[in-house]
């Protein structure tokens, strides 16, 4: 007994090893794929790590005690809840890193001044999201909203090109995306925590933090490609279609939630658990 109650709570690193490459060789690939002079080493890198992503996949169905229990996606608000979370972070993600870019290369801000160009974000989540936290028993409605209106934000900050001004243009967009992301937080992490028992908490917390982190990778590799930055003196009109992309889709992420999740939630008695953004 003692043995089978060893194995059972084991480290899976097998499953650990295989996702951490899987993802490494995918996002490298989407990173160096606009680059002609590494295509053979994408390819590779595109091959081991989608094998090892679906090899990932087979190991943790047949795992005593695997890292991530598939069986955790057959509840539809988990799901729902985490597609949400992919394509609202992807958009954070590709959008923020793309704006910084702008502001610097562009308009020709300082790295400082790019910062707190953008920090008007931060402030509006610190007071606006703990009051969100009242609508996480009813998440299907800020969860739809908050995306769409930070998809607003992102739409709009397609108007920052050279020339503007900061309070014309560049704060009303921060703005309006600040408040689609308060609106959008706190019903999207109780809602995660309370798709699934108890015992799965520390999973489910696990695997919605590692889709935002993936989502913004993704994004920061693949945007730049929309928004064509190799060819230097600026990002040029691809940034505006860019944040329009990014935009696009935030807005789906929203549309998402509206299909997928309930218009009620649970509320487990989980005080003292956070999901770490």
């Amino acid at each position: 007994r003692e043995r089978t109650a060893l194995r059972s709570n084991s480290l899976d690193l097998v499953g650990a090893a295989l996702v951490t490459v899987g993802l490494a060789g995918v996002i490298y690939a989407l990173i160096e794929a606009p680059s002609s002079s590494h295509a053979a080493g994408v390819v590779a890198a595109a091959v081991v790590g989608g094998v090892c992503l679906v090899a990932f996949l087979v190991v943790e169905t047949r795992r005593a005690a695997p890292m991530l229990p598939l069986s955790v996606f057959r509840s539809r608000q988990f799901s729902g809840a985490n597609l949400t979370t992919l394509a609202v972070y992807a958009a954070l993600g590709g959008a923020m890193f793309l704006l910084a870019l702008q502001l610097q290369e562009s308009l020709h801000y300082s790295a400082l001044e790019a910062g707190l160009a953008m920090l008007p974000v931060t402030v509006i989540m610190l007071v606006l999201s703990p009051r969100m936290g009242a609508f996480s028993d009813r998440p299907r409605i800020p969860m739809t909203v908050g995306p769409l209106v930070a998809g607003v934000g992102l739409a709009l900050m397609s108007r920052v090109t050279p020339g503007r001004g900061y309070v014309e243009v560049v704060l009303p967009a921060i703005v309006v995306f600040g408040v689609g992301l308060s609106i959008t937080v706190a019903p999207l992490t109780s809602t995660v925590l309370s798709s699934v028992t108890e015992e799965q908490v520390g999973v489910a917390s696990g695997v919605n933090n590692a889709v935002a982190r993936v989502a913004g990778l993704l994004a920061v590799a693949v945007l730049p490609v929309v928004a064509d930055v190799s060819n230097g003196g600026g990002l040029g009109p691809g940034f505006g279609r860019a944040m329009l992309v990014a935009a696009a889709i935030c807005g789906a992420g929203g549309l998402i939630a509206l299909v997928t999740i309930r218009s009620t939630a649970r509320q487990p008695d989980r005080a003292s658990l956070t999901v770490d953004r």
